[in-house]
């Protein structure tokens, strides 16, 4: 029957009993299982990291300034990486720095959750907040 409509003949479900068997263009069969592939791919959540940099000895103002910088971040749906950057003998300061940290991601609890808390990556000591959904 396939042969005489020119056209394949597709064995779908091998396991069955009996095994079950679709007359179909077969070319034309993958063509649209790639375009549903590269539909869903496009449709597909886009993570986007936004980064924002602290010195430890920040004033108030700036922090509260960048602060508000992190939640219109969160509230867009992407990712805040803040991080305190140590210069020289600023290092002396690493406690400033966590506490920095930690001060940012309790004062942005209601709009995101910590991912990882504060850690120290050569100079810089690094926190990830995630939107919350």
């Amino acid at each position: 029957m396939a042969d005489d409509m020119d056209l394949d003949l597709v064995e779908i479900s091998p396991n069955a009993d009996p095994p079950v068997c679709k007359i179909i263009d077969y070319s034309k069969f993958m063509y649209d299982q790639r375009k549903k592939q590269k539909e869903l791919a496009s449709k597909a959540v886009k993570v986007v990291i936004k980064e924002i940099r602290f010195g430890p000895n920040t004033s108030d103002h700036d922090y509260e300034f960048k602060k508000k910088h992190a939640i219109e971040f969160l509230q867009g749906g992407s990712k805040v990486k803040a991080f305190v950057f140590f210069r020289g003998r600023s290092i002396v300061f690493k406690d400033k720095g966590e506490i920095l940290l930690l001060r940012l991601a309790q004062d942005l609890e209601e709009y995101g959750k910590v991912e990882h808390m504060p850690s120290m990556d050569g100079k810089k000591m690094n926190i990830t907040i995630a939107p919350k959904k």
